[in-house]
């Protein structure tokens, strides 16, 4: 497993090719997958700039990527943009402060096809939630194996504020 920072953009065709095989199959399918490809290049080229980028890449024997996993140092104030307004609604502004800001914030998650029930999806987190103990992620609640994932490796989801669950689950790492 490699460890990079905004030098991950040196993978970024690599990166680009798995992050569209993993999100634009089941549960995710749906997307058309040039425009995930463009939108993810996009927005990978600018995360990379984000205070604490990381990212840490296992790659195959031939080169290509078989997982990944991206974040940064949530910051202050909490963003609305994407599905942070959800987010914050869900667990509400005492909460957001506590546990999220300034916590680690796992974007990204994937692992291909052909390693999966390998180990390889717990030993990213492990990795990463190693060099940040303190880390979040979110995910959609109709991604019932990534919902179940999470709970099984132990990641925990803070009690939402009665009345405002909706489809984001926000979970917690085990080392919280």
């Amino acid at each position: 497993m490699k460890s990079y920072g905004s030098d991950v953009l040196s993978i970024l065709d690599d990166l680009t090719d798995a992050y569209v095989e993993v999100f634009t199959t089941p549960p995710w399918d749906g997307p058309d997958p040039d425009e995930t490809r463009a939108a993810f290049r996009d927005r990978l080229t600018s995360d990379v700039h984000r205070p604490g980028f990381t990212a840490l890449v296992e790659h195959a024997d031939d080169g290509s990527v078989d997982g990944f996993i991206t974040g940064w140092i949530t910051p202050s104030p909490f963003r609305t943009d994407r599905a942070y307004g959800k987010v914050a609604s869900r667990l509400g502004p005492e909460q957001v402060d506590q546990l999220l800001v300034g916590a680690f914030e796992i974007d990204e998650l994937g692992v291909r096809r052909q390693a999966r029930r390998t180990g390889l999806g717990r030993r990213l987190l492990e990795g990463l939630t190693a060099q940040h103990p303190r880390s979040w992620l979110l995910t959609w609640d109709q991604a019932h194996d990534t919902v179940a994932f999470y709970r099984r490796v132990g990641w925990r989801e803070p009690t939402p504020v009665p009345g405002n669950e909706n489809d984001i689950l926000v979970f917690l790492a085990p080392t919280d």
